[in-house]
Parts: structure tokens; C-alpha cells; sequence
């Protein structure tokens, strides 16, 4: 994980960490997820779900997973990089956000999950927390 420099913690979770990162080469801003569980070979790090799933899910309103690193037994996920998300959003607001601003967060959510399940996945945690936004993009995590 040298090639990372972990600038902010962006939050905790029942299984890990997100941190946001930047690589040192390209410059790129990413998401760190790095996992609490020991892992100590690299097949049982392919077998997570998590893995499997995100891997082979390539669609613009499901957050892209970048690399899987394992280093020291540690397990770390590296994704594209979001803004926020559509809790912080909603929560932030002071007013309702108009209809047609529903439709399209609604509608790029639903394409992300049809996508997912037309593939055989199910996302098993959906949540305003996993719906993450750059600008007026709604990706699911």
C-alpha cells in the first residue's frame, strides 16, 4: 500500500475501514477499504463475495473497484473515489429536493441494481449510506 498516501478517515464499518487516499504516482483520489479480518492467503481474499461480485460489475452507476491489495495478511479494497453520500446529501439540505432531481437519483440507483441482478448479484445492504454521489452522478456501493 505504499503507492497510496491515506490523507482522511471517511468512516468505520462492521468489517472495515474507508480511507481516502491518493496514489503517488498518478495523483488519482481513491477510496480505501481496509478490511478488520486477518487474511492470510490470497485464494481466501478471492472467495469474498465482495470480491467476486464487484470484480465482474462494470457499469457507471456501480462504483468501481479498482484493485484488491493483500499485504501483510491485511486486506484492503481500492475504489473510485466519491463525493459523499445520498444520506449526507439529504441530510444537508435544508429543503426537498425537486421531483425531477428524485427521478434521476432513483433512476440511475435502480440501473446500477437491475444491472447487478441481471448478473446474478444482489446488493443485501441498500441503504442512502451505499448510494454514493459525485456531482450529479448516484453510484451504488
Amino acid at each position: 500500500m505504499n503507492r497510496y498516501k491515506v490523507t482522511k478517515q471517511l468512516g468505520d464499518g462492521t468489517y472495515g475501514s474507508v480511507l481516502k487516499a491518493v496514489n503517488r504516482q498518478s495523483g488519482d483520489v481513491v477510496a480505501v477499504k481496509k478490511m478488520k479480518k486477518k487474511f492470510y492467503t490470497w485464494e481466501e481474499c478471492m472467495q469474498l463475495r465482495e470480491v467476486k461480485s464487484l470484480k465482474k460489475l462494470n457499469h457507471p452507476n456501480i462504483v468501481k473497484l479498482k484493485e484488491v491489495v493483500r499485504e501483510n495478511d491485511e486486506l484492503f479494497f481500492v475504489f473510485e473515489y466519491m463525493e459523499g453520500n445520498l444520506y449526507e446529501l439529504m441530510k444537508k439540505r435544508e429543503r426537498h429536493f425537486p421531483e425531477s432531481k428524485i427521478r434521476n437519483i432513483m433512476y440511475q440507483i435502480f440501473q446500477g441494481l437491475a444491472f447487478m441482478h441481471k448478473h446474478g448479484f444482489f446488493h443485501r445492504d441498500i441503504k442512502p449510506e451505499n448510494m454514493l454521489v459525485k456531482g450529479d452522478t448516484v453510484k451504488v456501493a
